[in-house]
């Protein structure tokens, strides 16, 4: 099973919106509106087009990850939200690819770090912290253990802290 990751496609969108629909159908963490708030998020000044990633499976969108910008401070980091897989397909090990690929064009493209909330268990085996012990903090209510940051370089928050300002697209 070869997975591809690639940049999402205008010809992508409806079928982003329903793989992020379904992989959230039944999650217990969730306002069941991750597909809305792509849609936008993809008209917000906070989306990177590069950043707006698909998975695929012999020609299939199987999973979805998006990466937007959100200011730290004078700083300009990312946040993660959402990455969602295909329940049938949940397992193989794409969330990881769609993580990892996501990281690795972020890095190169100069951001420094991203913020994520969800399961712990599963973004510390990418090398996310509680962003608690780096000083930063969501601007809502969330448990300390949920809200975490990845560097993207060695210190390359070292100089970073204060209070994430997403996107207002993702209040709305």
């Amino acid at each position: 099973m070869k997975i591809k990751i690639r940049q999402e496609i205008e010809m992508d969108k409806s079928v982003v919106y329903e793989v992020v629909k379904t992989a959230f159908d039944t999650a217990e963490f969730s306002d069941h509106d991750e597909q809305n708030l792509v849609n936008r998020l993809r008209n917000s000044t906070a989306f990177v087009e590069q950043l707006s990633l698909v998975a695929e499976i012999e020609n299939r969108v199987v999973g979805y990850i998006l990466f937007t910008e959100i200011e730290i401070g004078n700083s300009i980091l990312l946040a993660l939200a959402p990455v969602a897989v295909l329940p049938d397909m949940q397992g193989k090990g794409i969330g990881e690819k769609l993580i990892c690929e996501g990281h690795k064009i972020a890095a190169n493209m100069g951001y420094k770090g991203c913020v994520v909330m969800g399961h712990d268990k599963y973004y510390l085996r990418f090398g996310y912290e509680r962003a608690s012990s780096y000083n930063i903090a969501a601007p809502f209510e969330v448990p300390d253990e949920c809200f975490m940051v990845i560097e993207f370089e060695k210190d390359g928050l070292k100089d970073i802290s204060g209070v994430v300002k997403y996107a207002k697209e993702f209040f709305e």
